[in-house]
């Protein structure tokens, strides 16, 4: 139960931790101490509704399917997220990344999760991530184990979010830092690769 639960819990965590347009849209909330608390709600609500939706569903619509041919599922999840984890290192040896927030007006709190919610569920990778490749991972457990993958992942979500608002004020400085970007790529290769030697190994490709 603890390992499903950490193992959720890290995968969620690497997958989300990237610069993108809904982050830096969070950060620069928090950088200028607007709707903090509503942005970081909406974000990991989402979150844990794409989670659930992709590993219930899948559950519910795909189980034969997803027992006949698990290994290859799994296999190929494994292959997905190593290739995520080498992405992630050559970003980290050829990258210079910053983020740069500028501070504007702020807008009223509708027109702010208006925004976001598009930059949420408008971008294809967060359906990749959550409900397909969460998702497709999670089939691996059953129970209890099942519900503490998902309690896992969609924890993960709270943290961060709320982390990121909350302590953008804080962080922002150091992420306008390339070697900060550096340090975070290497580690979110590492927890992506320990996890794809997990799959493999559970799909017995070797």
């Amino acid at each position: 139960m603890i390992s499903a639960f950490l193992m959720g819990f890290f995968l969620g965590l690497s997958l989300i931790i990237a610069i993108g347009a809904q982050n830096t849209f969070v950060l620069r909330q928090g950088i200028l101490g607007h709707h903090i608390f509503y942005v970081a709600i909406f974000c990991a609500l989402a979150d844990t509704f794409l989670i659930i939706a992709g590993i219930a569903g899948l559950s519910f619509f795909l189980n034969s399917f997803i027992n006949q041919f698990s290994n290859y599922l799994y296999g190929f999840s494994s292959i997905w997220l190593a290739s995520y984890g080498f992405l992630r290192l050559k970003s980290a040896f050829k990258s210079d990344k910053t983020i740069k927030i500028e501070a504007s007006k702020s807008m009223e709190l509708f027109p702010t999760l208006s925004i976001l919610a598009i930059l949420t569920f408008a971008n294809p990778h967060v359906y990749l991530d959550t409900v397909v490749l969460i998702g497709s991972i999670s089939q691996q457990f059953h129970g209890v184990d099942k519900i503490s993958f998902a309690l896992g992942a969609a924890l993960s979500s709270f943290i961060f979010f709320f982390s990121l608002a909350y302590g953008a004020k804080l962080l922002a400085p150091k992420m306008q830092n390339p070697t900060s970007w550096r340090v975070l790529d290497v580690l979110i290769a590492l927890i992506m690769f320990i996890i794809a030697i997990n799959l493999a190994s559970y799909s017995n490709w070797f």
